[in-house]
């Protein structure tokens, strides 16, 4: 006769692994025993949940041991020495992108080793699917496809045979086996070994579901004589109906599937004892209610009594909210002796927002589910760095590597930081530099020889990723990691010693040695495509680090694995947005829902399942239980996740609603000040000693429309850098046009039969002169050309219609001494003087030409200005006159090539204009009195273009108050 199966389960409210250890003590449990855990940190936390139990006192310990580490547990050692080793994930990932690379272009396959190495994970995805689920895709795929399918259907299953045809020979040849294959084998050796000898001792496992393996093990587990099968998160409230209407997404989804598998029935399941605890009863009810299966919710139309206590639910605006208030909520839970409290959650990004969020309290919270390796400091080292040599070192990407903690070029540290500023100052702002560090050097001057010989430092460290057009991924590593050890020393330390440092190194290290080893056998690959590389070697990897010594004891932030069987005081259970917890329902690349169902492989909603049992088990077993979500996420809106949804919808059918945490409210007025501090707008008054006495054209606009940037520039010494990496620099062209126009005009007449060539060539030596970069030169070229061809024909009619200029000068210079000890600059980018003896005055604008009304009204008195410094000789006797015209030429080399606007036309208007310009003194003895305030743009209709100083004025604060203009 049978034996009827011993299968168990603890209240929904109980601690799990608490009660676990005092029912295996209680039942005389000995050390001899066995228990089996789905996780290893279940297993370590068990340990724990023993002491306890046994009240601190030492005890000798079963043996427990996680499903998933079989294989080191040694249980089965003669099974374990007779099946082949798996196969080290690395090596088998490295073949399955070779079979990829090895696939012909039309067949739609990835061309480069970055893209073919994330499609083998997709690969080995679905062959570790395929053998925990026992499915031979060999034998299942081939005939899963009808020919009247689509065609790319049949491309897929022929792309496929990389698994089903070409894999099973490799295995064979390298004596490896699958991971997933190699443990479902154990499991199922081991449940024979006990069916064939059961153990003298108690065995106990527990499971919430299972591969066809595992429900082996099960199902001999629960026919032990002293074994017993317990069942976590165990739903003791629905009805034998509701459990009849489960799907595969419910929260017990996996239990129904497991008890079918092993051949038990509902009513097998005994509710086991356990201690009283602080979880408001009926929370499981609550929960329990709002799950039901479908074919039960007509149960919601009957009203039942629902405790709430201790169940609320946190909205924030966003995750950066969210995750404050989380923080909040924590901090706040360790104000009770003996409390603990965790974060719970799938999402990376909000586990660490939240632990830095905590650390602005002081608190260090230890993630028990690692640090994404790809974005510890070492991972970034050299990402940065191989893509700093991807870009050929352009501005920003060198730039980040530079001032990344670990570069230091054999230097102290502060010394590298010192120098790498220093280039970046010189070299690296404005518009991009030529290609490579030779472009870089370029741009340095005599007198940078400092920041010359650290560049020269830089290329012998870098020399390494100089590399063929093809390398082989081996090669390219190697490089990467020579380079970057080399970058990382400083005098006293190598650099291997500082870049593998710490657990993040170590992991780094470890994966690259794996790595060099698997892609010894790999082609050739482009140097570009090795950023990507090293991105897809990464993806998925963790470091998970011991435990921090200054880590709190009761603050815990889990992923959901970690959290399994586990209990706290305070729980939040974070991310509950759909996309994040549950994931999204994706059946993979490469079969649809109904081919997966027809191969036997699980569907997509069996992972919703496993995420809806951890959200049921988790919130009913601790007191404190927090639904966080945010209403936005990653800058769009979020929706809850469906088991919000759904309790939110089960509570309003009967008038009611979860209640709202006020951590929202308290996340939202953490950084409001008690009152605002009204701070005065700026009025910077300097001692007269202190305040400018030489002045610029430009610098005269600037001080009508903005005295607040003159004193900033002038006074306080502060000058805006440039833009880092500039894609195009509207200066440097007009620097290259006034440039070749003053080379032209030098030497060559516009009338000559080959003044346009000349004019064209003497605009693309100036423009060669400056290196912008190829791509900018290209379109360049073709605006000088038509600048030149135009400007040719102007000044031909110009000729034509004035004749020749008695004399002429561009780019001319001149100093204006003022009264009062002022001195004004300018330079006049053309001054002729006719033979009446007048003055034309041109001013070439490669940008916007002011308005002729802001010339009257003095806002743009660049022209006028230059007329009056003229008059009054700053610009040599030959030019003291009158100006006659003023004439802004445009050019810009676009559909109109130029365009020549003269201003004032009327005599008795140019002037007036001339005569106001030519008490500029006034303007600037006024701003030498020590009590005339330097205002930050105090007059409404006058605008600086370019307010570089508007955050130290903080116009932010007080941009919309009125000024009295007369200041």
């Amino acid at each position: 006769m049978a034996r009827r199966p011993r299968i168990g389960a603890f209240p929904p409210e109980a601690a799990f692994l608490p009660a676990l250890a005092r029912l295996w003590l209680a039942e005389g449990g000995a050390h001899e025993g066995l228990i089996v855990l789905p996780s290893r940190r279940a297993a370590q936390a068990l340990s724990g949940a023993f002491l306890e139990a046994n009240g601190g006192k030492a005890l000798l310990l079963p043996r427990i041991v996680a499903l998933g580490n079989i294989d080191e547990a040694g249980l089965l050692l003669s099974a374990g020495f007779s099946l082949p080793p798996a196969m080290a994930p690395a090596r088998r990932q490295a073949l399955l992108a070779k079979l990829i690379l090895q696939k012909p272009r039309d067949s739609g396959a990835p061309q480069t080793l970055p893209a073919a190495w994330e499609l083998a994970a997709e690969f080995a995805t679905l062959l570790d699917e395929a053998d925990h689920a026992g499915v031979d895709l060999a034998r299942t795929l081939p005939g899963l496809v009808r020919e009247d399918f689509a065609e790319h259907w049949q491309k897929t299953l022929e792309f496929l045979t990389i698994v089903t045809r070409h894999w099973p020979d490799i295995l064979q040849a390298e004596g490896a086996m699958n991971p997933a294959r190699r443990l479902a084998l154990l499991i199922e050796a081991q449940a024979r070994a006990w069916e064939d000898n059961p153990p003298p001792g108690p065995v106990w496992m527990v499971a919430a579901e299972g591969t066809p393996a595992i429900a082996r093990m099960a199902e001999m587990v629960a026919g032990l004589p002293r074994g017993r099968l317990i069942l976590p998160g165990f739903d003791t409230h629905l009805r034998a109906e509701a459990w009849a209407g489960i799907e595969e997404s419910h929260a017990q989804g996996g239990i129904a599937r497991l008890l079918a598998d092993i051949g038990a029935r509902l009513e097998e399941v005994e509710v086991l004892p356990a201690p009283p605890g602080l979880v408001p009863a009926g929370r499981s009810e609550v929960l329990s209610r709002a799950l039901l299966p479908a074919a039960a919710l007509s149960d919601w139309q009957n009203p039942a009594p629902l405790n709430l206590d201790g169940l609320t639910r946190l909205e924030t605006g966003d995750e950066a909210q969210n995750a404050l208030a989380i923080a909040m909520v924590l901090r706040q839970a360790l104000q009770t002796p003996g409390k603990s409290a965790a974060l719970i959650t799938p999402d990376r990004a909000l586990a660490a927002r939240v632990g830095a969020a905590l650390k602005r309290f002081g608190i260090t919270a230890d993630d028990s589910a690692g640090e994404n390796l790809a974005v510890t400091p070492p991972a970034i080292f050299l990402r940065l760095l191989a893509r700093a040599a991807r870009e050929n070192y352009a501005p920003l990407p060198l730039l980040a590597l530079l001032k990344h903690p670990l570069a230091t070029g054999n230097l102290p540290p502060q010394s590298f930081r010192d120098m790498a500023r220093r280039l970046e100052k010189h070299a690296l702002r404005g518009p991009r530099p030529p290609p490579g560090l030779e472009g870089l050097r370029f741009r340095l001057r005599e007198e940078h020889q400092a920041e010359t010989d650290f560049l020269t430092q830089l290329e012998r460290m870098l020399a390494p990723l100089a590399l063929p057009v093809a390398v082989s991924p081996v090669a390219a590593l190697t490089a990467l990691i020579e380079a970057g050890e080399s970058l990382a020393a400083t005098p006293g330390v190598p650099g291997p010693e500082r870049l593998w440092a710490g657990e993040a190194g170590n992991a780094l290290s470890g994966l690259l040695a794996e790595s060099l080893l698997a892609l010894e056998d790999m082609p050739d690959m482009a140097p570009a495509d090795l950023p990507a590389l090293l991105d897809a070697l990464m993806a998925g990897q963790v470091v998970r680090r011991p435990r921090a010594k200054d880590g709190h004891p009761r603050i815990a932030i889990w992923g959901i694995q970690e959290a399994a069987l586990q209990s706290v005081d305070v729980a939040v259970l974070g991310g509950l947005v759909e996309g994040v917890w549950p994931a999204p329902e994706e059946p993979g690349p490469w079969l649809s829902r109904p081919m997966r169902k027809q191969a036997g492989l699980p569907s997509p909603e069996l992972k919703i399942g496993q995420a809806a049992h951890g959200f049921f088990s988790l919130a009913s077993a601790c007191p404190g239980v927090i639904l966080a979500t945010p209403k936005r996420r990653e800058r769009a809106p979020a929706v809850p996740a469906r088991w919000l949804t759904r309790l939110s919808a089960m509570l309003a059918g009967q008038g009611g609603e979860l209640p709202q945490h006020e951590a929202a409210l308290w996340a939202g007025r953490l950084d409001l000040p008690v009152a605002r501090a009204r701070r005065a707008r700026p009025r910077p008054t300097p001692p007269s000693d202190k305040r400018p006495r030489v002045y610029s054209i430009s610098d005269i606009a600037t001080l009508m429309a903005d005295p607040y940037a003159i004193y900033a520039r002038k006074v306080l010494k502060l000058s805006p850098l440039d833009p880092l990496d500039e894609e195009s620099d509207a200066s440097q062209f007009g620097d290259v046009v006034h440039a070749g126009l003053a080379a032209f005009f030098a030497g060559s007449e516009v009338n000559a039969p080959d003044a346009p060539a000349r004019l064209r060539l003497a605009l693309e030596v100036a423009m060669r002169d400056s290196r912008p970069r190829e791509a900018l030169a290209q379109w360049w070229s073709a605006r000088l050309e038509r600048i030149a061809d135009w400007l040719v024909d102007t000044e031909r009619a110009r000729l034509a219609a004035s004749g020749v200029p008695v004399a002429r000068a561009l780019e001319h210079k001149g100093e204006w001494r003022l009264p009062g000890g002022f001195l004004l600059k300018g330079r006049a980018d053309r001054i002729e003087r006719d033979a009446d003896g007048k003055l034309r005055i041109i001013d070439y604008k490669t940008g916007t030409v002011p308005a002729e009304t802001k010339v009257k009204a003095g806002t743009a008195p660049q022209l006028p200005l230059e007329a009056a410094m003229a008059e009054n000789g700053a610009f040599g006797d030959i030019f003291i006159a009158q100006a006659k015209e003023l004439i802004y030429v445009a050019l810009s080399g676009r559909a109109e090539a130029g365009a020549e606007t003269t201003i004032l036309k009327k005599p008795e208007e140019l002037r007036e204009v001339v005569e106001r310009a030519a008490g500029v003194a006034g303007l600037l003895a006024k701003y030498a009195d020590p009590d005339k305030p330097f205002l930050a743009s105090p007059h409404p209709g006058r605008e600086n273009r370019y307010d570089d100083y508007a955050g130290i004025s903080r116009r932010a604060e007080w941009g919309g108050e009125d000024e009295d203009a007369s200041d």
